[in-house]
């Protein structure tokens, strides 16, 4: 036989579980794994961050590169500006920069790099700026994060240096 007030008990604790609030954090692809900030959803849904212009400067050589995607490795990158930088050469192809941490990516796609890409390279975490892409196909690994009109010769003068990375609001 049940207890009445047992019954009772659970029909209030039901009733109050069912007039909370929800949580504010929305669930993202990569949060259940727990490698997506909780911000990282609240952060798109506010703000889409396709067109926000990084200055890349060191010394007199300037670039400015246009964010041309929206997803969570290109809003992780925004989210570490400002930092500093230091550019090498890599394969006759780009020139690379590692990242003070790895992005959280997950639910970026991949890209077919073209030349003046900003991609974030997934197995090394680091950034790329492509020069010469010809030959490099579609990879899930290789995420597009903007796009900059910059040529070889303007790459080269970030070699070795100090790069200052910042937002050109």
């Amino acid at each position: 036989m049940k207890h009445p007030t047992a019954g009772k008990l659970l029909l209030v604790a039901l009733a109050l579980v069912s007039c909370s609030p929800s949580p504010a954090v929305e669930t993202t692809p990569g949060s259940a794994r727990g490698t997506s900030k909780p911000s990282e959803a609240a952060t798109s849904a506010a703000h889409n961050v396709v067109g926000t212009v990084v200055h890349f400067s060191a010394g007199s050589a300037s670039l400015d590169v246009t964010i041309g995607e929206d997803n969570p490795a290109t809003r992780d990158f925004l989210s570490m500006l400002p930092l500093t930088l230091s550019m090498k050469e890599f394969a006759g192809r780009e020139k690379i920069a590692d990242l003070p941490r790895p992005l959280h990516y997950e639910g970026s796609p991949g890209s077919d790099p073209e030349d003046g890409d900003l991609i974030y390279y997934v197995p090394w975490g680091n950034l790329g700026f492509y020069y010469n892409a010809s030959g490099i196909e579609y990879s899930d690994q290789t995420i597009h994060l903007g796009r900059s009109k910059a040529t070889r010769e303007e790459l080269a003068r970030f070699e070795g240096q100090e790069v200052r990375v910042e937002v050109n609001r």
